[in-house]
């Protein structure tokens, strides 16, 4: 047996489920399954999602899975959306010779784009089913692909729960995934207390292993699925609460107030974020003491350039000004496209500093510049502050798009500038594979184009049709709409957390501890065959 299963040809194929939502959004969705034709060279006339080999030219597995339905059902980006992505797993099929990897993918069609599938030979035919009943009955027999069960549980996870636990899970997953206004810190909160409901509809298995398996689960979807590229500091959350959690499963018997525990576990965490932010400010109040005002010369005003719609960077600042001995605080502001979240930044600056400051003597100047103006806005500036949403050994710092154009302009205009990222530590994304560093987070194209038709851009009307017809009209047009870039870490002068002005080793070490837990809370969710 040993010897037959070495010989397996080993493939990675991806497996790419269709729904959609005939009642609305907020109601139980569809799935889009096809019964494979007898051309086919494995499993023919069986129900199956729309799957294919990942080839060596697919430079990862969701452009194999674009480019298979594409071929095999003729959607495109027009009429279809990645949904979510699921976890990898790995089954063994002697009958046809093949080690099977599986990258299983969940797809929103369109409302109204029904008629567009058109299956090609490799299908003689499809249909919409139930994917609970799906998730809940679908066995290896001779009527679905060998386990189409796991690899729809992986898209659809609350298929398997109960009614109350499902939609806590589906509802959380969905508001992360579309709150595009919250900074990374926001969004780890918001996604713990999404944990914290699912795990509250939970109570009545608890004490099962089934629970443990599902606990993890949950809490990978809320990285993968929530906000990918705002989600190191969510991953850092989920697996030290994980970890602490594991601690009481691997008592000797559980005790009867486990439940009490694990809420306890997740709250602990929940109200220890909300201390860090005084630590933050103190530490750059101490780095702007130490690096910016050390001359021992007065100084009549520090300048401050940003392009951040972050409130943990409003209040440090502000806080920060405060403490030191500078009668003005010059900011320049970069707008932030197309959201243009500089113009809320900045009015919550004025209204924050108002608030905070009585003294007429205390001076606070703001100005607003576009964000094509960065070379502009930095000159004779102190310093150039930045958030981070992720940060990666390898990759540098991702940060709102137009950072890196920033740090760029202040090298060529203002040398003296110090670049500095307010970040904590949670914010370091290791090599695990969880949250890939290589994907790009393209958003909505029309966020771009109302901006374009509310100014009456000339001839912005022939841009848009030729986006939403695409080929047809003989030409192409896109419009990218990217939130994140990276910045190398050799750019940054100083990353200022409430640890402390954070070391490379510090960062290393961060990475590889998150590398560790990841494989071990993650990799082990079991394949339910």
């Amino acid at each position: 047996m040993a010897g037959q299963t070495q010989n397996l040809q080993k493939r990675a194929v991806v497996s790419s489920f269709i729904f959609h939502f005939p009642n609305g959004p907020s109601e139980k969705p569809q799935v889009a399954l096809f019964r494979r034709s007898a051309k086919v060279s494995t499993y023919q006339h069986r129900i199956a999602p729309i799957s294919g080999s990942i080839s060596r030219t697919d430079p990862d597995p969701p452009t194999a899975a674009w480019r298979e339905l594409s071929e095999e059902t003729k959607l495109t980006s027009s009429n279809l959306s990645l949904w979510r992505s699921g976890k990898s797993f790995t089954f063994s099929d002697e009958s046809v010779g093949r080690e099977w990897t599986i990258h299983p993918f969940a797809f929103r069609l369109a409302e109204g784009a029904e008629k567009a599938i058109q299956t090609d030979w490799e299908h003689e035919g499809w249909n919409w089913y139930d994917p609970t009943t799906v998730v809940n009955n679908a066995s290896s027999g001779d009527e679905y692909v060998p386990h189409l069960r796991e690899s729809l549980r992986r898209v659809w996870f609350e298929g398997e729960l109960s009614d109350a636990a499902g939609e806590a899970f589906a509802s959380g997953l969905e508001k992360l995934h579309k709150d595009h206004s919250s900074g990374s810190h926001e969004l780890t909160t918001i996604a713990l207390e999404i944990f914290r409901d699912y795990v509250t509809q939970t109570k009545d298995y608890i004490f099962e292993a089934k629970w443990w398996d599902d606990a993890r689960m949950a809490a990978w979807h809320l990285v993968k699925n929530g906000r990918e590229s705002m989600g190191a500091a969510t991953l850092n959350a989920l697996l030290a609460i994980l970890e602490e959690m594991d601690e009481i499963r691997r008592m000797d018997s559980y005790p009867e107030d486990t439940f009490e525990r694990m809420i306890t576990i997740i709250d602990h965490h929940l109200t220890g974020r909300k201390g860090r932010a005084g630590l933050v400010k103190d530490t750059f109040a101490s780095y702007v003491r130490s690096n910016i005002l050390s001359e021992g010369r007065q100084r009549e005003k520090l300048t401050i350039v940003t392009l951040s719609a972050s409130s943990t960077i409003r209040d440090t600042m502000i806080e920060a000004f405060a403490s030191l001995d500078i009668s003005t605080l010059e900011l320049h502001i970069l707008e932030s496209r197309p959201l243009f979240e500089g113009v809320n930044f900045a009015s919550s600056i004025l209204s924050k500093f108002r608030e905070q400051f009585k003294d007429l003597t205390d001076r606070l100047d703001v100005s607003l510049f576009t964000d094509a103006a960065a070379a502009i806005a930095v000159k004779g500036a102190d310093i150039v502050l930045l958030g981070a949403d992720r940060i990666s050994k390898a990759k540098g710092v991702s940060n709102k798009t137009g950072s890196l154009p920033l740090v760029l302009a202040a090298k060529h205009v203002t040398p003296s500038a110090k670049i500095v990222v307010l970040s904590e530590l949670e914010k370091v994304n290791g090599e695990s594979g969880i949250i890939d560093d290589e994907k790009h987070e393209d958003n909505d194209p029309r966020e771009v184009l109302r901006t374009w038709k509310a100014d009456g851009v000339k001839d912005v009307g022939r841009v848009e049709a030729a986006l939403s017809s695409g080929q047809e009209s003989g030409s192409t047009v896109t419009v990218r709409n990217v939130y994140f870039e990276w910045i190398p870490l050799s750019f940054i002068d100083a990353f200022v957390s409430g640890e402390g002005v954070l070391s490379d080793t510090w960062i290393h070490e961060k990475a590889n501890q998150q590398d560790e837990l990841a494989r071990w809370y993650f990799d082990s969710i079991p394949v339910r065959y």
